[in-house]
């Protein structure tokens, strides 16, 4: 996928489109947690996608937040392909790298779908992990105006390592507080693994996009306050989210004005409230992880990189039953 961001954004965008227009079908999410570990989970995201290519298939993906100060990836994933004539899996992906792409993709469309009065040029990174460093990479192929950049962590070697990190041509800095960050640029991504709310809106310049990937920092109250825009109602109001939290204290979801497809499927320009500030808290929809996958497998295909193995499912030496007698 590397230099193919134009491709991940395509196939992202189209899968959005397709489930907007109803193309689609994406189960609730199955998340399996573990009592004497309560950061920890490991979550199945089946799903359809039935746009011209269709396919259909499953992320399994696991997070683990103290594998970092461990030296290891928080998050690991495999996709499975299914074949949509036999049910036979077809393609088994490694899927930490889908998933971190198709969510920086997703947070990059959101931004060339809701452009504010004035091009990005400066951005805000909270959390320093690798969803961020993802999103920074593909804001700088829908932005490419963006000039600078304000970071935090809450552990700030992180932090200091992701600005010496970041790419030449950009001004890095870290924010002494999350505050500061947040009040450095009215475009603002937050990417954490926080599980309850800590954090309100009160920082942010009025108009600003906040990108809430991690849909668990954001207080209630300043979702209810905000211009809402989701990838889908029914799966973000779920979880303990943010959203879902305030769903609960209000008794409706009235608060969401649009999803991502509706936005991408109109012919109109959208345009930010310049007096809001306008979140987008995307579930990530697993129709997001198969059409990156699809496009994984056909480069796969087209190169004969991979490992084929024919003999992966049982040998079936069953007869066609073709009389009606024995039928």
């Amino acid at each position: 996928m590397d230099g193919r961001e134009n491709d991940v954004l395509d196939a992202v965008r189209r899968a959005y489109v397709a489930h907007a227009a109803g193309e689609s079908s994406v189960p609730h999410s199955v998340f399996l947690r573990f009592p004497d570990n309560p950061k920890n989970r490991i979550i199945g995201l089946p799903s359809y996608l039935g746009d011209a290519n269709e396919i259909a298939g499953i992320k399994w993906i696991s997070s683990f937040p103290d594998n970092v100060s461990a030296g290891l990836e928080r998050a690991s994933a495999v996709i499975i392909i299914n074949s949509l004539r036999t049910g036979h899996p077809e393609a088994l992906i490694e899927g930490s790298l889908i998933s971190a792409r198709r969510t920086a993709a997703s947070a990059a469309l959101a931004v060339s779908a809701m452009p504010g009065a004035a091009a990005a040029t400066g951005v805000s990174l909270i959390g320093c992990g690798v969803i961020n460093r993802e999103v920074l990479q593909f804001l700088r192929v829908v932005a490419p105006g963006i000039r600078s950049v304000r970071v935090f962590d809450v552990d700030r070697w992180r932090a200091s390592e992701f600005v010496q990190s970041c790419p030449p041509g950009l001004e890095a800095e870290v924010a002494k507080t999350i505050g500061e960050a947040m009040a450095a640029n009215p475009l603002v991504s937050i990417a954490s693994t926080a599980a309850v709310p800590h954090v309100g809106l009160e920082h942010c310049q009025p108009g600003s996009l906040v990108l809430h990937l991690s849909l668990r920092d954001l207080t209630p109250q300043s979702v209810l306050e905000a211009v809402n825009v989701v990838d889908d109602a029914d799966h973000v109001c779920r979880a303990a989210t943010s959203l879902h939290l305030a769903e609960q204290r209000v008794g409706n979801r009235d608060f969401i004005a649009q999803s991502i497809g509706e936005i991408l499927s109109s012919s109109k320009t959208y345009r930010r409230n310049p007096g809001k500030v306008t979140v987008f808290s995307p579930f990530g929809l697993g129709i997001l992880d198969l059409a990156v996958a699809r496009l994984v497998r056909n480069v796969t295909v087209e190169r004969g990189w991979g490992v084929r193995h024919d003999d992966f499912l049982p040998y079936s030496k069953a007869t066609p039953v073709s009389s009606p007698d024995l039928a």
